[in-house]
């Protein structure tokens, strides 16, 4: 593989885009929305010229990991394109409405990868006439700095399509763990119910905030707190993501803290608003 596409420019998008250069591979970024592409392109310069001032990479070697980027609006530049990568916002429908544009462009052997963080494998890859080359990469923010992906394989996905993912992340230098389809998958089927639950001890005045997230930085040795990481995920995303482990499993133990639900229904959604459990 020498050219992959990453569609969707937004956080994830930009973040996989950057890392795929980095490793050496030619890639078209592509978002329908030109905006959301001049964005998403702009965030990547930003955050390779913080990585010359900390000495990760020489202006040149900079100048040569953006050379390798392609920003695109039009899906017929996708054509050419050995490896797809699908990051648009996790929403099921359109996610299938992505791969199915896809189908019709690409060669039948390209895989197609989704990174979402707990949508279901199978019902994504139901609307394609081979459902066997679609896989589930679920990335972690910030993308080129994190060396977790959770590899997901679909009722259908075939042994070869798994092992290309396999072999494909880890070029990017990251560590890739198989993961059985499940809501949420692995790492935030364990993280979203802490945060949550760190919700609910805030809501019964257990401890104050700050207290709650020393708890868990000096207890447990987690670089952020339960409660600001709920920020920076945003709580809108946050309760979308615990309603679906709710409603993916029927247990009563995953019900969302209605602290949490009173905030987003408030517009305090962290810091994407200037306001969430603390001020920004």
């Amino acid at each position: 593989m020498k050219q992959v596409a990453v569609v969707g420019a937004g956080t994830m998008g930009a973040g996989i885009a950057q890392a795929c250069a980095e490793a050496g591979y030619t890639v078209i970024l592509f978002d329908i929305d030109g905006q959301a592409l001049s964005k998403g392109l702009a965030v990547i310069e930003t955050q390779l010229h913080s990585a010359v001032k900390k000495e990760r990479f020489t202006v040149d070697e900079r100048d040569l990991i953006i050379g390798r980027i392609h920003g695109s609006t039009d899906w017929k530049e996708l054509a050419t394109a050995d490896y797809v990568t699908e990051a648009v916002i996790e929403k099921t429908s359109v996610k299938q409405e992505v791969f199915r544009r896809l189908e019709s462009i690409l060669r039948e052997d390209v895989v197609f990868a989704t990174n979402t963080s707990g949508l279901n494998i199978t019902e994504i890859a139901s609307v394609l006439a081979n459902p066997r080359r679609l896989v589930g990469t679920h990335y972690f923010y910030p993308v080129p700095k994190m060396k977790l992906v959770e590899i997901v394989r679909g009722a259908q996905t075939d042994d070869q399509t798994v092992q290309t993912a396999f072999m494909f992340t880890e070029s990017l230098g990251k560590k890739a763990i198989e993961v059985k389809e499940s809501p949420l998958f692995v790492f935030n089927r364990i993280l979203i119910p802490m945060i949550n639950e760190a919700i609910f001890v805030l809501q019964e005045d257990i401890c104050r905030k700050e207290e709650i997230d020393e708890a868990m930085i000096l207890g447990a040795s987690h670089r952020i707190g339960p409660l600001a990481l709920a920020d920076v995920i945003g709580l809108d995303t946050l309760l979308f993501v615990i309603e679906t482990l709710h409603t993916e499993t029927g247990d009563p133990k995953y019900r969302p803290a209605p602290l949490l639900r009173q905030m987003v229904r408030a517009g305090n959604l962290g810091r994407k608003t200037g306001k969430g459990f603390y001020q920004y």
